[in-house]
């Protein structure tokens, strides 16, 4: 945006520094309250976006800090370079032959060359190169002040901030998360003449809403954050209110005889909600401390933003701490204020918890038929059957690989099952939907259900996110593979696979929470059967749909689907390997390993795990990268050969003693590698196939496989398919580099 004309340049005004000065620079924009969720993402981006510019502008600066409370978003440059460095400019102008006439006159080639670079003729260079001799303009362009780059660049870091939807305020155009009362821009003690967001940039700050109404003058950047610290009642650095808001809040916590429960998604949103944080304690009445402790801490923390208070034997008081954004002269009364407005949650709370356990949780099962999962999918109550198939194949699967009663195994995967959705038709749900599966599992202990099954309503949600929890029962990890399955079977068979950043049904989090459970919890899943079991269900379903809505169902390819399905869920996996930290395995797994092991077409992910790992171990001895070498000579080899290779070797057509050798070395541990594989001793494997290194360098040192004999050619074709055979069988060393 451009700088107002110099009759609006406020008193003051920055004027143009020298090129060797050095100032401080701050930028504050001050808004109606910032959404709390988003305000350390704004923070950061604002803080990075105008860091970027300043790079690419070339402005130097020293420490750049940041600040965000909920009425403002700042920025703090220490030693800002007063003005970009000059730039050395060359210019390659026309061929001399085309710039001067045969008598040596000046063309008009060379009078548009010299005046498009302002300057004369004769301040013009000739310079001989290879293609013959050219004009060249050679000069300096003189660094543009920072002042004068200095509002284009905070108004490309606001652009370019995470903000899925703005607004407009007032009469003007601007559009910003909020609206803008004000902005502050100073480059030293000099106000930055600008306007922004429709709001004109000055040296003035405001304080706390309460506390320092009035308008602040600030001195310069440096005295910021002092500024609003002693005279605006306000803590304008996040961490510095973060760690005061923890503090206090335990301290608090302490007087009432327990300790708070600070999430960090809770503290940073409080954090974000006040700019003078001060905690004060609250009580409610012990007879609500007989609800789940869930809804409890639901109740106090979603709902009000309190901090529950637990006691040291770990069950929680009947107290809270809450967070005021005021330093009140009566505290009392904000304490009752909170008190009063927490008791009838807590109260519907108890009420619909008292109102859910007067029928058991399977009598809701019926409803699920009137709830829509998806239009064409059906409703929770066929999502609910879908899960149940699914979760007993599987669960069928891990009773066979254990020690487990297989059918005791599948009677809880099926109960189970049954049981999952039903607690979306409870009260205590409808209120408090973050308690899905939370309150199913109380309900059904309530009712005297199995434990394990019980536990499984809970853990068939598991893993929620990256890094989340995993179920601990074998009947809950079967029932949360099976619902994300037939979720990402379903939503593919309708064709609304995720696009780009666009993944409403939440589809990748689903795929590596099937590739976290596999892998984690040593389950060895048929990947391609069950996506086939799982798409062919869902087909049905979207038969039923139709032909209930009068409308026909298009024909689904359920292979192609679970193909499809197949290859989604195991670039979810390489994700899973090349992102994570965990385990110290960071990096040592790469793009191309992945890639090698994924050539074999696994069934299994924990399939695909093994075989990783063996591969890295591999590829750490000395006769490993001789050998991926070898491995892609062949792969090229091969497909160059423009011909099918035999499927045998003809040993009396071995002339070679490194070819007999090759084949003789191959053949003595053809069986113990097919026997290690088998048993999924991958490593094993590998560690026999190491042993053909001499054998394979002295076969392409020694034998040309090219041979102008068409039967040597192709029998030595077939040894090398051979060889490359045994490898593939684990991975297919010819991707990886060498």
């Amino acid at each position: 945006m451009s700088s107002p004309p110099a009759t609006q340049v406020p008193e003051g005004a920055a004027r143009t520094p020298r090129n060797s000065e050095r100032r401080d620079f701050l930028v504050e924009i001050g808004t109606e309250e910032l959404p709390p969720k988003a305000l350390r993402l704004l923070e950061r981006a604002f803080a990075g976006g105008l860091a970027s510019g300043l790079a690419k502008a070339g402005l130097k600066h020293g420490e750049l800090r940041s600040f965000a409370t909920p009425r403002r978003l700042a920025v703090l440059v220490r030693r800002l370079a007063a003005r970009q460095p000059d730039q050395k400019i060359e210019r390659r102008g026309p061929p001399v032959n085309a710039a001067f006439d045969a008598e040596g006159r000046p063309t008009r080639a060379a009078q548009a060359f010299a005046a498009s670079c302002n300057v004369s003729l004769e301040e013009l260079q000739r310079r001989e190169e290879t293609k013959g001799a050219f004009l060249y303009y050679v000069g300096v362009r003189p660094g543009a002040p920072a002042v004068e780059l200095l509002p284009g660049l905070v108004q490309g870091a606001l652009d370019a901030l995470p903000i899925p939807r703005r607004m407009r305020w007032g009469a003007g155009e601007a559009q910003f998360v909020r609206p803008v009362h004000w902005i502050a821009m100073l480059y030293g003690r000099e106000v930055v003449p600008a306007t922004l967001l429709d709001t004109p940039a000055g040296n003035l700050t405001r304080g706390h809403r309460f506390h320092a109404p009035k308008p602040l003058r600030l001195s310069s950047p440096a005295a910021y954050e002092r500024a609003l610290g002693n005279r605006g009642h306000v803590i304008a650095d996040f961490e510095a209110r973060r760690a005061r808001v923890r503090e206090r809040a335990a301290a608090v916590a302490a007087g009432l005889g327990g300790r708070a429960l600070m999430s960090e998604a809770l503290l940073d949103e409080v954090t974000a909600l006040v700019e003078w944080p001060v905690p004060l304690g609250g009580r409610f009445e012990e007879r609500f401390l007989s609800l789940p402790r869930e809804v409890l801490i639901s109740t106090l923390e979603d709902h009000q933003r309190y901090f529950p208070v637990e006691g040291p034997d770990g069950g929680l008081l009947p107290c809270f701490v809450a967070v005021a954004n005021i330093e009140s002269r009566e505290p009392e009364k904000v304490i009752e204020g909170n008190q009063r407005v927490v008791r009838p949650r807590l109260a519907d709370a108890a009420f619909f918890w008292e109102q859910d356990r007067k029928s058991p949780l399977f009598a809701r099962a019926d409803g699920l038929a009137k709830v829509t999962f998806q239009a064409r999918l059906g409703s929770l109550a066929d999502k609910a059957r879908r899960v149940g198939v699914l979760a007993a194949q599987i669960a069928r699967a891990g009773a066979e690989s254990g020690s487990r009663d297989r059918g005791l195994a599948i009677a809880y995967a099926e109960r189970a099952a049954e049981l999952c959705k039903c607690d979306l038709l409870t009260a205590v749900v409808g209120e408090f939907p973050e308690l899905q599966g939370i309150m199913g599992t109380y309900y059904a202990l309530a009712d005297g259900e199995v434990p394990e099954v019980a536990t499984a309503i809970r853990e068939h949600y598991l893993p929620r996110g990256a890094g989340d929890e995993l179920p601990a029962t074998q009947t809950g990890t079967a029932l949360a593979v099976a619902d994300k399955l037939d979720t990402l079977a379903g939503i593919f068979a309708i064709g609304e696979k995720p696009s780009g950043t666009k993944d409403p049904f939440g589809l990748r989090r689903a795929a590596i929470g099937v590739v976290r459970l596999a892998i984690e919890k040593q389950l060895d899943l048929d990947l391609p059967a069950l996506l086939a079991l799982a798409v062919s269900l869902a087909g049905a379903d979207i038969e039923k749909s139709a032909a209930a809505a009068g409308k026909p169902a298009p024909a689904l390819a359920v292979e192609r689907i679970a193909a499809e399905l197949y290859d989604y869920v195991l670039e979810r996996l390489r994700a899973y390997y090349l992102e994570r930290t965990e385990g110290g395995t960071a990096g040592s797994i790469t793009t191309e390993m992945f890639d090698a092991v994924l050539a074999t077409r696994p069934a299994s992910p924990l399939d695909l795990d093994a075989r990783i790992r063996a591969l890295s171990s591999f590829l750490a001895l000395p006769e490993a990268a001789s050998l991926a070498a070898a491995n892609k000579r062949v792969a090229n080899i091969l497909r160059k050969a423009g011909e099918s290779a035999p499927a045998d070797v003809d040993e009396s057509a071995l002339q070679a003693p490194a070819e007999r050798e090759l084949f003789e070395a191959m053949r003595q541990r053809r069986d113990g590698v097919a026997a290690a594989t088998t048993r999924k001793d991958y490593g094993g494997a590998l560690t026999l196939l190491a042993q053909l290194r001499a054998a394979v360098d002295a076969f392409f040192d020694q034998v040309m496989v090219m041979d102008e004999d068409p039967r040597l050619r192709a029998n030595r074709l077939a040894l090398l398919a051979q060889m490359r055979a045994l490898f593939a069988g684990v991975a297919d060393l010819s991707r990886l580099p060498g």
